[in-house]
């Protein structure tokens, strides 16, 4: 079959709503595009486990360490389920983790920022995992069939965590002068870094229309921004708190909120590995995959022993 007729085959069952699957044809770009998006988004899983997770030990109380420790590792079976959609394509795990370090993939620029106080885990679990929502639920119906159905999982755990991160903002709101203080203090410096999470402006991402072409993506970066600010600017009602931003203010004639210009030097300071947290985030990494070098090596032993002995039997 010539090409433009498998391309044409190809269009026609993303425009029908049919899943591709591993085996279909699927252009290269097309495979590209999603080994790209998935990998980002398993290393972003993998690398947000690190700003969280050196809150556990000091986290204020047993059953807050608990809930904390529950969510570092769904983030870590996140990126499991991810990794695996992604081997789909035809790329071995080793490989995209060489990519990681290398620095050759990206992963979310939030995970480049300090965790400074408690009151940064309810921020991230109300902002950032409220961001990452905002593109997450529409990747249960993206059009590659193992991205859509990680993603199912993906997100009933993503709503619990946000949830979890405003209850903890929540209580620091109704506390003590300090706590309140802390709280917004979170809100300050969290609330830009979680709207940069969606990406450059429309027109700016070299991507974004062949994403929505083959249905990859069904909202623009901008659509998605916009969508999170409306929620956020009214949910921030409720914590009696302010978002830091002197612009934000209901448009009656658009009906959404008007907001600030973001920082885009900063964002793209931070995608390029200037940010605050660059160098010891992949630092961490790559002590993390050699300290576990031994066990994937006694484990690869262990199943060719295995091997050998079902060929001999």
């Amino acid at each position: 079959m010539k090409p433009h007729n498998l391309e044409h085959i190809f269009q026609d069952k993303i425009d029908q709503e049919i899943k591709i699957e591993p085996r279909d044809w699927m252009p290269d770009a097309y495979r590209k595009t999603n080994l790209r998006q998935i990998s980002q988004h398993a290393h972003s899983e993998i690398v947000g486990m690190l700003p969280e997770g050196n809150w556990i030990s000091r986290a204020p109380s047993l059953k807050r360490k608990a809930i904390l420790l529950a969510k570092v590792q769904d983030e870590a079976g996140h990126g499991l389920y991810l990794y695996a959609a992604a081997e789909t394509l035809g790329q071995s795990r080793e490989q995209m983790i060489e990519d990681l370090h290398s620095g050759r993939a990206k992963y979310s620029s939030i995970f480049n920022y300090p965790t400074l106080t408690w009151a940064d885990m309810g921020a991230i679990g109300w902002l950032v995992d409220g961001a990452a929502i905002m593109n997450q639920v529409m990747l249960t119906r993206t059009s590659y069939g193992p991205y859509a159905r990680a993603m199912v999982r993906i997100c009933k755990e993503e709503s619990f965590h946000q949830r979890q991160g405003f209850e903890v903002l929540l209580v620091l709101s109704k506390g003590s002068d300090a706590q309140k203080a802390m709280c917004q203090d979170a809100i300050n410096r969290w609330w830009w870094p979680a709207l940069m999470m969606f990406g450059p402006r429309d027109g700016e991402s070299t991507n974004s229309d062949m994403s929505m072409k083959w249905k990859i993506k069904r909202k623009s970066n901008d659509e998605l921004r916009q969508q999170f600010v409306d929620m956020i600017a009214e949910q921030v009602k409720l914590l009696n708190m302010t978002l830091p931003d002197e612009k934000l203010r209901w448009n009656e004639s658009k009906k959404h909120y008007d907001f600030g210009e973001i920082d885009w030097n900063e964002f793209w300071q931070v995608v390029k590995g200037n940010g605050p947290c660059n160098k010891e985030r992949l630092a961490a990494r790559k002590k993390a995959w050699e300290d576990g070098r031994w066990v994937r090596e006694a484990a690869s032993a262990y199943a060719a022993k295995q091997k050998q002995k079902q060929q001999a039997a």
